[in-house]
This record gives structure tokens, sequence and C-alpha cells, in this order.
């Protein structure tokens, strides 16, 4: 064992800086020379904000962390420094000579020269000042297209590799279990499949730029009860293993991925942060990860203080290293003095500490971090001179043209058409009322974790960094000459009623209303939608209601367009509106995308990741419902959806004819060939997206009606056609079993072609054959899509 500070000797050499030995190689070399203090220093963050200056990085104070002082903290070393970006607004150039010189300090400091790996947000985009904000992954989900999310991936990935970040802290992978949980927005909806496939693909973007991605919440942090932040998550195993896990299983399979974090919730009692079996067991043992686990932030300290399964910060570091933890984020709480010290007497093993530190640093070995020609100077700043960080000011652009026309195309695929009476697309009228609060508010746009939403708003001195054009300025410059009338109404979430009076007179003098409503995203309860902003039912917000119901009383032709981090319940406005357009915090370019929509610029492609409810009280429920949690005459309520998942409208009419299989039977272990016709029989280019859904009507377990297993989005020009067809794996109809094992049963199973989850145009029923055959995590995951042009 070694002593606390003990320091062996380094060999001259250096074994760990030569990049021509194996990796674990220059690991266990520098294992072997470190003392106990100088392990513990690469397993733990600082919470730092770049210097606007170009001077170092400063710590940042956070109310459930102690003062650090960096120059004590140094000379063991660094793991890892917090979002230095993504704290306060900071020139970008600026604050990549700030980060520089920081990595140039913590090198200096210590005996081993081991720069720190710098993380930040990256959910919607670079969480950093001026840089591009793309939609939020409900809005990626909506889109059901991945290669377009991987390309947004790249991008991001690019952008945060550029100025020295090593790593992101995204995607989220938690599946919708309930709409009213404030996160909603971060995730990318209620299927899993989806949420693997788009979350996969996101993921290669990020690590194909050389950037760490960072898989979370792992797992089960959505489906809290009550839809509660933080709540206790108490479904059963066979939910979880069949609806919770499946994403990141893909994930972890397919895409790459370096690190994932844990949830702060805890799952039938056991934390996730001190829970080995799903840390150690199931994401390493069975699936073979070997990448880092990150610890959410604070959530190692949250086993003493929420939880309750620790003593002191100590015994929660002890467990959380056991669980499988390797890296205390944001910043040192529990991994400080007393933790280093109860290693070095042997009160903790200091096996798990090598065990953790062998992760940290073979990621900062791939990384590049510990090679002999490693430099801190960041890519913006090669060969550039920034002795004097002003010379350097205003010189890197984080939102140059190609990342707005990226975030203009993802806008535009994520907005869903839900209803049209064919008042869209408009007409040039030549008055149009725009009715509503975020009509007229440029953070519509944008989610909790945007920089202006997350950081900036409290900076209001400091410009936006971005172009946020607003509804009404979009409409304006896509209806050049019509006359546009402007009244709010109400507040997103005040509950003001005065001003509706005034709504409802514009409405009725208008030939055609736009009535804009939805979200504020926040923090903690400073908004309606983000992190710890749950809702007690899916009403929308303030006074929202009563103004959407006076302008429908005006009996004007009315669009209703909801710029929302979540779905909500919309009264008669479904019967009664003549157009319904869904916009999830569609970013920077999101309202130029629903002008666009609505003038017919834009023909409409996205489909719903989450369903749009009729009952704002029927919560929890998702498409992924049993007979028994669907409408019956056993309950008087109906959780019925206004409008399912999957569901979109477009401007041009499809045609789905021509259903076939390439056999009635398949044996348990093999596959069968769907197919059908798509065409496009309007006058416009258009896009289809073709959804697969399983039905299983007879299992050993109750089983959903219907399970979406594959998808397809296929551009489709005007009278044009395509067979689409699905090579589909019986490993697809596997499921938990009664005893806990995921299987493959004989019987009848059917395919069904689907507009939404609600609306299966056609299918084929096969049958599989053969005995019960037991499936792992080595199963097939797809089906192999072909998508063909006929004549």
């Amino acid at each position: 064992m070694t002593s606390m500070d003990e320091r062996p000797v380094v060999a001259l050499h250096e074994p760990w800086r030569d990049a021509a030995l194996p990796a674990a190689d220059r690991v266990e070399a520098l294992v072997a020379a470190m003392t106990v203090r100088e392990k513990v220093a690469q397993l733990y963050g600082v919470w730092v904000g770049a210097s606007d200056d170009g001077a170092d990085v400063a710590p940042q104070q956070q109310e459930m962390s102690d003062p650090i002082d960096l120059d004590a903290l140094l000379p063991a070393g660094l793991g890892q420094l917090t979002r230095p970006f993504g704290t306060a607004p900071v020139d970008p150039a600026v604050g990549a000579v700030s980060l520089m010189r920081s990595q140039q300090r913590i090198v200096d400091s210590g005996r081993f020269g081991i720069p720190a790996l710098a993380h930040e947000e990256c959910l919607a985009g670079f969480a950093a000042w001026g840089a591009t904000a793309y939609p939020v992954p409900l809005g990626w989900g909506a889109s059901f297209d991945a290669d377009l999310v991987r390309e947004m991936g790249a991008r991001i990935g690019a952008d945060l590799r550029s100025l020295g970040i090593h790593q992101g802290l995204a995607p989220v992978l938690d599946v919708v279990r309930d709409a009213r949980w404030g996160r909603v927005e971060e995730t990318i909806g209620e299927d899993p499949y989806l949420v693997g496939t788009i979350a996969t693909a996101y993921i290669q973007g990020v690590e194909s730029a050389g950037v760490v991605a960072t898989l979370k919440h792992f797992a089960g942090y959505a489906a809290s009860r009550g839809g509660r932040n933080l709540a206790p998550v108490s479904i059963g195993a066979r939910e979880f293993a069949d609806v919770i896990l499946p994403p990141f299983e893909m994930a972890v399979r397919e895409s790459g991925v370096r690190s994932v974090m844990n949830a702060y919730t805890d799952l039938d009692g056991v934390p996730t942060a001190a829970d080995e079996r799903l840390l150690t067991g199931l994401l390493r043992d069975t699936w073979g990860f070997d990448g880092t686990v990150v610890a959410d932030y604070f959530s190692i300290a949250f086993l003493k203080d929420l939880h309750g399964v620790a003593e002191g910060w100590t015994d929660a570091a002890a467990l959380a290293l056991a669980a499988g933890i390797d890296v205390e984020l944001p910043t040192v709480k529990t991994f400080g003095d007393a933790f280093v010290s109860a290693v070095a007497s042997g009160d903790i093993d200091e096996g798990l500490v090598d065990r953790a530190l062998r992760r940290v640093l073979a990621q900062k070995i791939e990384l590049g971090l510990l090679d002999a020609d490693w430099s801190p100077v960041p890519p913006v700043l090669d060969g550039v001179d920034a002795a004097d960080p002003e010379t350097v000011r205003g010189s890197v652009d984080l939102d140059p043209a190609g990342n707005r026309d990226l975030a203009r195309r993802l806008a535009e695929e994520s907005i869903v058409l839900l209803r049209n009476d064919g008042v869209l697309p408009l007409a040039r009228p030549a008055r149009i009322a725009v009715v509503g609060p975020v009509a007229d508010d440029p953070y519509a746009v944008l989610g909790c974790y945007s920089f202006p939403a997350h950081v900036g708003i409290r900076h209001p001195e400091v410009p936006l960094g971005i172009e946020l054009p607003t509804l009404r300025e979009a409409l304006e410059a896509e209806f050049p000459g019509v006359e546009i009338v402007h009244v709010a109404g109400t507040t997103i979430d005040g509950g003001e009623t005065g001003g509706i009076a005034d709504a409802a007179a514009a409405a009725a003098s208008a030939d055609v209303v736009v009535v804009a409503l939805g979200d504020r995203a926040g923090l903690f309860g400073r908004g309606t939608s983000g992190e710890g902003c749950d809702v007690a039912d899916l009403t929308l917000p303030g006074a929202q209601q009563q103004l959407l119901d006076a302008v429908l009383d005006a009996g004007v032709p009315t669009a209703l367009v909801l710029l929302a981090g979540r779905p909500y319940a919309l009264g008669s406005a479904p019967e009664r509106a003549a157009a319904i357009v869904q916009a999830f915090f569609a970013g920077e370019e999101g309202t130029t995308a629903v002008a666009g929509v609505l003038s017919g610029r834009v023909n409409p492609s996205g489909r719903l990741p989450v369903s749009i409810p009729a009952d704002p009280g029927a919560q929890p429920s998702t498409y992924l419902a049993s007979t028994l949690a669907r409408r019956s005459d056993v309950s008087n309520i109906d959780p019925t959806a206004a409008y399912a998942f999957g569901h979109g409208l477009g401007y041009s009419m499809s045609v789905w004819v021509d259903p076939a299989s390439s056999a009635d039977e398949l044996p348990v272990d093999g596959e069968v060939t769907v197919s059908i016709d798509v065409g496009n029989a309007g006058d416009r280019d258009g896009v289809e997206v073709v959804q697969l859904y399983v039905h299983d009507p007879v299992a050993a377990v109750v089983r959903p009606v219907q399970r979406l297993v594959s998808y397809a989005r296929v551009p489709l020009a005007a009278g044009a056609r395509a067979r689409v067809a699905f090579r589909v794996p019986a490993d697809l109809f596997a499921f938990t079993g009664v005893d806990g094992r995921r299987i493959v049963e004989p019987g009848e199973i059917v395919l069904g072609f689907g507009r939404s989850s609600a609306d299966i145009v056609a299918s084929r029923t096969v049958r599989v054959t053969g005995p019960v055959r037991e499936v792992d995590h080595t199963r097939r995951l797809h089906a192999e899509v072909a998508v063909t042009p006929v004549p």
C-alpha cells in the first residue's frame, strides 16, 4: 500500500509519455509511481469559469461545495475542469486563452504533468456564449432523422474540440414515462427504439470529432414518482429491462461512447450512484463498457444528504467508488482530504481507487493528454500569438453559417403539423393577428440547457450572442407587406386575464390568427419547463388555455402554434382550431422554420416523439400501453391521446399500398421481410415516415398493444413512389418473460405499417415457430431497411 504522500521514485524516461508503448503499460507505470493523494486527485473535477480577460480559470463557489484553493490542490494534479465556458459569458477566443493558461499551470504544478480533462454541457449545442442553439432533443426525436442528428453531433463535437474541451455531457437517454416531469424537453421521446437510434447517432457524431460523449442518466431517472425531479423510482424489473435500459444498451454496443453518467434517483430504494449491480454488473460485466463513469453533479454527496445511505462524505465516496463511479463531479467534495486519509490508512481499499484511476488515465492517454508532444494550445489558437488575449477577442465564431444552416434544417424537420383543415399553407391574408405570450419572446425556442436560458439569463447586461428572431419577427419577414398585429393577451405563467379581451378583439378583426402558446425554460421552478420545473398536470401554463378559448370563440380561422418543452392538453383546440403546429424548443432557427411551415415554404415532415394528451390529468401514460392501460369500461379516466406518438401531417398526399411479406412463418431465430409501397400523390415534394410496429396478441406476460421496432424517413418527389422493406429478425419480438429471462416465443405476431402508433395503415401477420428461445445482450437490435424507387 502506498502512503498518503510518500512519493515513489519516478523513472527518468517517464514511460507513460511513450506513445509507442501499449496504453495499459503506460497506465500501470503511472499508477505505480503515484501517491494516494495524486491518485485521488485524478478522480475529481473542479468547477471553474474561464476568465474574460484571458487569465487562469477561477474556481466557482457552489452551495454544495466547499471553498477551493487551487494552489493547494494542483501539486497533486487534477482530474477534470468543469464547464470553463458554460459558467459565465466569455468571449470564446479569450476563454480559450484562459483555458490554455490554466492547463499549462496544472501541468507545471504536478510531478507528472497530467492535464485536466475539460468538460461542458452540449445538450442542444455547445453551452457557451455565442454558440449555435440547436433544437432540443425532443426536436431530434420529432425529426426521425438519425443521419441529420449525427451531422449535428459532429458539428457540436468539432466546436467543443476547437476550444480545448474533451468531454460533452450529452445525450439524455431517459425514456419519457410521465410528461409532467420537467426534463421532458431534454429527452428524445417516449419510445425506447426511437430514443436509442437517435441518441446513438448523436454520440457517433460527437465521438467522430474526438470528443468523449456521455450517456445520461443511467438509469430510470425519467420514471420518477409523480413526474417529480429526483423523486424515487418504483418500477418493475420488466419495465426497467424492456423500456428503460434498451436505449443505453444500444448506445453502448453501437455508438463508441466513452463515458456514462449515473442518475440521481433511487431504484426501489437503491440509489443509482451506489448501485454496483447497475454500474458494474450490467454496464461493464455484461455489456462490456470500458470507459469512465462520471457522477452526476453532487450525486455522491446526495448519498449522504438526500438518500441517507451514507453517514459521512467519506462513506458516500466509498459507496460510489465500490459501485463503479470513477469521477466525482462537478467539484471535489467527498473525495477530499478525509477520503485520501481513509485510503492511505487502509480503511478504504486502495484497489478501488486504482480501478477508477486506470480508467481515467486510459481515457486521458486515448485523448493524447499524456503524449510527449502534448500542447495546451487548442486548435483555434494554433499558430496564433495570444500573449495579449485582446488581440484574439472576437476571432472565434461558434455560430457560423454552416451551423445555422444545420440548425435550420433540423428545426424544419422537427416541426409537427398536428391538424390542418386546409387553412395552411396560408394564402397572403391582408391582416394576421399574432396573439400569445411567446409570440414576441426570443427565448421561446430555447431549452433550459441552452446557454442564454441556462447562464445568460443571469447576465442581462451581456448580449445574447446569437440571433434569436421572435415568431412575430419571423412572420413579418415571411409575409412582407402583410399587416401583422400583435397582442400578448397574457404572460406565460402569471395567470393574468386582463389582456385576453384585447387579444380576442384583435383576432376578430383579422383575416387569420396565429396564436402562439407554450413554455419558458428554466431551472428549479424558475420556468414552466426544464430541470426541476415539474407540473401537477398537463394544462397549459398560466391563463393560456383561457386565452386560446377566447381567440377560438372569435370565429376567425386560427392556427395554434406551440413553442414548448413538453406536450400539453389543448382543450377544444383539436376540434376547433383550423390548424395546430407543434414545435419543441426548435432552437435559434425555430421561429423561421415555423413561419416557413405556416407560409408553405416548408413542407412539414416532423412526427410526434411523445403523445399529445386529450386529458391534462391522465398521466402517467404513453403509447406503450397494454390493453388495460388504455380506455376501458372499468375506469372513468380516458388516457387516449388527442394526437398519438408518431403522428404528423404534411402538405403532400401520400398513398400506402401493396403490403407484403416474404413468408407467413419464421423460426424463433429467423427473419422475415415485410414491405409496403408509399407514393406521393400530391403536387409538391414531401417526406413520409413509415413506422413499423409489433403487436403480440398472446404472450407469456402482458405486452404493449403496439411497439415501434423500426422506421424509415422517405423523401418522395411529387408523383414518386417507393417500396419500403424491413428485414425483421425474430430478435425484435423478444421481451422479458415471467422468470426474468429475455425470450422469443413461438406464436402469432402482427407487423403493422403505421403513420402513427394509432394509425396502422396495413399489417402482415406471421407465425413464429419453434421452442422458446432465450436471447441476451448480443441479440440483433435492428431491422434492415431498404427504400427502392418504384417506376
